[in-house]
């Protein structure tokens, strides 16, 4: 069971390989560094794991952190390290880093993490890995060095070789291998003496993913392709009404549903063909079979009696205008996000204010790769290994870890490709629910989760309600802004939802809460879909009052930030978003921001008037995202979340009713279709020397203002309610 990827290198061959040089990461008392393999070896009560190695034919080994699920993660990572060793691109092989954020997290909120969530991963590892590579490089110079009788000084680095230019000769990182020693304290490394931008060969450059030539061929391994000897199958069943207990930070989902099977009818389904046992689980139940086939027939055929969930009766519709009681409510509970200068002295001395209220549907992640996993425990109990794609991994052992009893060393996780993510896939309660599985039939489980039971069991973006105020002064500047978002999900609501983009002096933006039951998660780009989609919106309102042009308004009387602007700048020049447009269509334009990147986007639509469908031709997006790693694959992470920002906005609505979701499965959750994709879609990065920030989710936030603000140009109506559903569209036209 290897790819590419997994090259069958465990992490003791890596570390007892025949000669070489093996860098390794150490956790002890002092904390993370790095040492050598021989260190490594006489290091008393220190974790110790592999990191790099160059072996003397050449090849460099090199861990990834960056779970792949087709954003190209996996392969910037390394390639940042590459690049600062000075490694040889074609001579470097790649395998899963341990899930083990000790050694291999990057450090938020002051924790080690793994989870590829948030557009994280190149802007959070950069730096370290840059640092890392370093002391690599520096490290094979003192070798050649030392061998030559030279001073390291005068050495140079070309990919895979230290080279002397004064003497000419050559050594290459493979020969350095087979004579060098790690030093016991690798040298330190000074922030200066990092490349320069314009020294780099891998980072800027065009660079093929490793995962793609593997998932062409076929041999790249989901852990939907994992088979073990006596594996059996399973699939769950959980309470068709959600559970109380929403995600929390950190990706492991607290155990403490509502919604718990009482009785069903067991004995009836263990006498169907293949069936294997009938699992109770916290909060559903699993049919272990010989075949999916038949783990899904015991599935469905479960006769379930549940507990009352905290969800139950919940209506979603109705739920919405309870929102806007909730906003109107003097007496609601409020919590501020940012609060600036006098709002209630500007807002009572303005020339002229503005108010509108926006709403947004619940949605699902529609990840196209059905959530799965594989578990198998050996006879003792004591140790337990995971096959499953995660964009947590250390967040999946703890849980996997959590269900069976277990330590966190005690569970061994392999690391697979993911058919896609978009946040669902950085928890791991489907782990642990096959983990649960497994301990009790005692064999082998891989564990599937029908489409049915993931939408019914979606967690969900929350839906909100929301109204923004804006106050404006005698020049026609605005000087006051208010924003308010009601809803369930705590701070997935609140995302999105700061201005600093916009120089209004005096703001106050904050949530008022309520709860549910109903399972929530992060979803690309979380709440800067609906946050974004209001703040845009209102500053169009505002600006087609005025009659001024959308983007010189934000210039001169939003008071954009200079980043703002050069976006602004880019996208007028790329969109020529003035020229005269086909009969029939129109621009809409919006900021967008995200995982502190900043761009400007526009879209050209048509709307058939009869149907309410709308269409999007054109998208434009120009972006500040500092330093681009790898070019060509952030064009396509942006192009994707535009995809996806224009499915969400224009198809996608989860409904709830007596507390059931209503939808099943792609018939009635529409997605965008191939006939639906746009003519062109245009990105540009803006040239900045600065570190990198997200743009995994950057091409989201600006779909939905963008195209309420050119429907608006088209019919001199307002769009206010996400998605924008053809009955809904309809619906405006005709108020």
């Amino acid at each position: 069971m290897t790819t590419d990827l997994q090259s069958g290198i465990s992490r003791r061959a890596f570390l007892q390989g025949a000669g070489g040089l093996a860098f390794c990461a150490a956790v002890g008392a002092d904390g993370f560094r790095l040492v050598s393999q021989a260190q490594a070896a006489t290091l008393a009560n220190t974790l110790v794991t592999p990191w790099v190695r160059i072996a003397p034919d050449g090849t460099v080994t090199i861990f990834t952190a960056g779970a792949e699920m087709g954003q190209g993660s996996m392969t910037s990572l390394p390639l940042i390290l590459a690049e600062e060793m000075d490694a040889d691109w074609n001579k470097v092989k790649l395998e899963w880093a341990p899930a083990d954020p000790r050694f291999y997290g990057y450090t938020f909120n002051n924790v080690q993490m793994m989870q590829i969530v948030g557009s994280r991963a190149v802007q959070l590892y950069y730096a370290q890995l840059r640092v890392a590579g370093a002391q690599v490089r520096k490290v094979l110079i003192a070798n050649a060095a030392q061998k030559l009788g030279v001073d390291p000084a005068t050495l140079r680095t070309e990919p895979g070789f230290v080279v002397n230019p004064a003497g000419g000769q050559r050594l290459s990182y493979g020969e350095i291998a087979a004579f060098g020693e790690i030093p016991a304290q690798l040298p330190a490394v000074d922030p200066k003496e990092l490349k320069e931008r314009k020294d780099f060969r891998l980072i800027g450059k065009q660079v093929a993913r490793r995962d793609l030539p593997a998932k062409v061929n076929g041999t790249a391994q989901y852990a939907m392709d994992v088979k073990l000897p006596g594996m059996v199958y399973a699939s769950t069943l959980h309470s068709p009404v959600h559970d109380a207990t929403p995600a929390i930070w950190n990706g492991v989902q607290p155990n403490t549903p509502s919604s718990e099977p009482e009785s069903w009818n067991d004995a009836e389904v263990k006498r169907m063909k293949g069936v294997i046992d009938v699992v109770k689980l916290p909060n559903g139940v699993a049919v272990a079979a010989d075949s999916f086939e038949r783990a899904r027939a015991g599935r469905n055929a479960l006769k379930v009696v549940w507990k009352k969930g905290k969800a139950e009766g919940f209506d979603s519709a109705r739920a919405m205008e309870d929102y806007a009681r909730v906003y109107a409510d003097p007496g609601a509970k409020v919590s501020p996000i940012e609060t600036k200068g006098d709002v209630k002295a500007v807002f009572a001395g303005a020339a002229k204010t503005f108010e509108a209220e926006f709403r947004s549907d619940y949605g699902y992640h529609a990840q196209m790769e059905p959530l799965n996993a594989v578990v198998r425990i050996n006879d003792a109990g004591d140790r337990a290994e995971v096959w499953e794609g995660s964009q947590a991994p250390d967040a999946s052992r703890k849980a996997v870890a959590q269900a069976l009893g277990l330590k966190e060393e005690q569970v061994t996780f392999n690391q697979c490709y993911m058919g896609g993510g978009f946040g669902r896939r950085s928890l791991g309660d489907y782990a642990a629910e096959c983990a649960q599985v497994a301990k009790a039939v005692r064999r082998p489980v891989k564990l599937i989760w029908t489409r049915e039971e993931d939408i019914a069991q979606g967690m969900f973006r929350p839906q909100s309600f929301q109204c923004v105020e804006a106050a404006m002064d005698a020049s026609g500047k605005v000087t006051g802004w208010k924003h308010c978002v009601v809803g369930d999900g705590e701070f997935l609501l609140q995302t999105g939802i700061r201005i600093p983009y916009y120089g209004v002096p005096n703001q106050s933006i904050e949530r008022r809460g309520v709860s549910h039951g109903v399972k929530l998660k992060h979803w690309r780009a979380v709440g800067h879909v609906f946050n974004v989609f209001a703040i845009e919106s209102m500053v169009d309102r505002m600006a087609a009052d005025q009659g001024m042009d959308p983007i010189e308004f934000r210039m001169e009387k939003m008071g954009a930030s200079p980043k703002a602007r050069k976006v602004f700048e880019a996208l007028a020049q790329m969109s020529d978003y003035k020229a005269p447009r086909p009969s029939g269509r129109a621009v809409g334009i919006s900021i967008t921001e995200r995982s502190n990147s900043l761009g400007a986007g526009a879209v050209e639509v048509s709307l058939d008037r009869k149907t309410g469908k709308i269409r999007v031709h054109k998208v434009w997006v120009a972006v500040d995202g500092g330093l681009i790693v790898q070019p060509e694959q952030a064009r396509h992470n942006v192009e994707s979340a535009i995809l996806y920002g224009l499915s969400s906005v224009l198809h996608e609505r989860v409904t709830i009713k007596n507390g059931r979701v209503e939808q099943s499965n792609f018939h009635d959750y529409k997605l965008l279709r191939m006939s639906d994709l746009p003519e062109e879609m245009h990105v540009q990065f803006v040239d900045v020397d600065t570190r990198p920030t997200g743009l995994g989710e950057i091409g989201n936030p600006f779909i939905a203002p963008a195209i309420a603000n050119a429907v608006f140009r088209l019919t001199g109506k307002r769009l206010a309610h996400l998605p924008f559903t053809p009955d809904k569209v309809l619906a405006t036209l005709k108020a």
